[in-house]
């Protein structure tokens, strides 16, 4: 009998489906918590995360459906395909609005998974990314089920796994992402197939076009946006952390709909914040000119780094902007090939400290006392860590042993066509 383990004996189909089967072991009792706790049928310790959805979304739902954006709402702050994930949970009118939308959260999760799992299966890829989505969404507690960042994780996770055999697919992908919440146009940074930039461009002017005409208000999200401060979870917000302690005559409100340091300098620190934001683009702009080894998956790579650099210097860093990460790492380490476990495991750990300063104890967070600041500077540690140590080595790999390889003879026998980075 052939136990050898050939393509299609017996010796090699369990351990497939063993494969698939254990991270979906894992995924249904993990998820099922994640929903017991957004449903409230298991109380959650810390502030209550689900009232964005029961309040906030819900006030949305009832003036989109009217064919207008919250024009008077300076909460609302996302670009105008938002408006389809706010508008979902209509799609389930036996549920209530709440509970619905955690179910198509749930759903957009397990779509995700089930990419990963797919697209693990390849040859030069491996199914290490779906056990880092099936681990780390969890690590951020019922936060993650609780805003509609999945659903725009799945569209860019799915962008990105097209990216190798269908570009233009990605470009369109990444262009609808970019309409739910901006961060998924970086997913084009390290894409060089025209195609793909050009259905980008079709796809974002075709369905912004379509918003604007139909829906009063689509973009004024842009002014709401340019009004915010420094967020108390921020790594700029650890500098008034400190000075709380020393005398800093300021305070922490809700403002903008989220929970700010308002007070002396805080202009000036959220200023320092766009500034390291544009020193980043500024980067990522010098490393495309200058990169010269693009593998099946630098693309890849290069869209977490950007988003990773982009969320590190960002004014807010809500616990939800983690999975964002998350789903990037997953896709990551999709590939043999990829260099970025260290700064993967990192952004594991710090969805890990993030549930823990938010929502466990937020309470600290707020008052700046020992325990809430030393949260904030692990996590945002641990964020900059990964930043760096993500950023060092796409640079390596592409821009310092970017020298050209010496050609390869053809072998005679004909070889099955490689994906190639687009």
């Amino acid at each position: 009998m052939d136990t050898t383990g050939s393509r299609g004996s017996p010796a090699r189909l369990p351990v497939r489906r063993q494969a698939v089967l254990w991270p979906l072991l894992l995924w249904g009792p993990t998820r099922a918590l994640l929903l017991l706790f957004v449903l409230k049928v298991i109380v959650f310790p810390g502030p209550d995360v689900t009232s964005d959805v029961s309040v906030i979304y819900q006030g949305w739902y009832d003036v989109l459906r009217a064919g207008t954006f919250p024009l008077d709402d300076v909460t609302w702050q996302y670009p105008p395909a938002a408006a389809l994930a706010i508008l979902s949970p209509g799609l389930l009118p036996f549920l209530e609005y709440a509970t619905a939308f955690f179910v198509l959260v749930c759903l957009a999760d397990l779509a995700t998974l089930a990419l990963l799992l797919y697209a693990g299966g390849r040859p030069g890829r491996t199914r290490l990314g779906a056990w880092v989505w099936v681990a780390g969404v969890p690590l951020l507690g019922p936060t993650v089920y609780a805003r509609y960042d999945v659903m725009v994780t799945a569209v860019a996770v799915a962008a990105l796994l097209a990216g190798s055999r269908r570009p233009r697919l990605l470009g369109v992908l990444a262009a609808f992402g970019a309409l739910l919440k901006v961060w998924p146009a970086m997913l084009l940074l390290g894409v060089r197939r025209r195609s793909a930039w050009m259905s980008a461009v079709v796809t974002g002017v075709g369905v912004a076009a379509v918003f604007a005409a139909l829906m009063p208000g689509a973009f004024a999200f842009l002014g709401f946006q340019r009004d915010r401060g420094t967020e108390v979870e921020s790594l700029g917000a650890l500098v008034f952390h400190v000075a709380r302690h020393h005398g800093w005559d300021g305070e922490v409100l809700l403002n903008y709909g989220s929970v700010e340091f308002l007070g002396p300098y805080v202009d000036r620190v959220s200023a320092g914040a766009m500034f390291l934001s544009g020193a980043a683009l500024a980067w990522l702009v010098l490393w495309r000119l200058l990169a010269r080894r693009f593998e099946p998956h630098t693309f890849v790579d290069a869209a977490f780094v950007a988003v990773l650099m982009f969320t590190t210097t960002s004014r807010v860093i809500s616990p939800q902007y983690v999975v964002w990460l998350v789903g990037l790492a997953a896709v990551c380490l999709c590939h043999r090939a990829s260099r970025m476990r260290v700064p993967v495991a990192l952004v594991l750990v710090a969805s890990f400290v993030t549930v823990l300063e938010f929502p466990l104890w937020f309470a600290h967070v707020v008052a700046s006392d020992a325990l809430g600041v030393t949260l904030l500077f692990v996590r945002n540690g641990l964020l900059v860590a990964a930043t760096f140590l993500a950023a060092r080595t796409l640079w390596r790999s592409t821009v310092t042993h970017g020298l050209p390889a010496a050609p390869v003879p053809a072998p005679a026998a004909r070889a099955t066509k490689a994906p190639v980075s687009p």
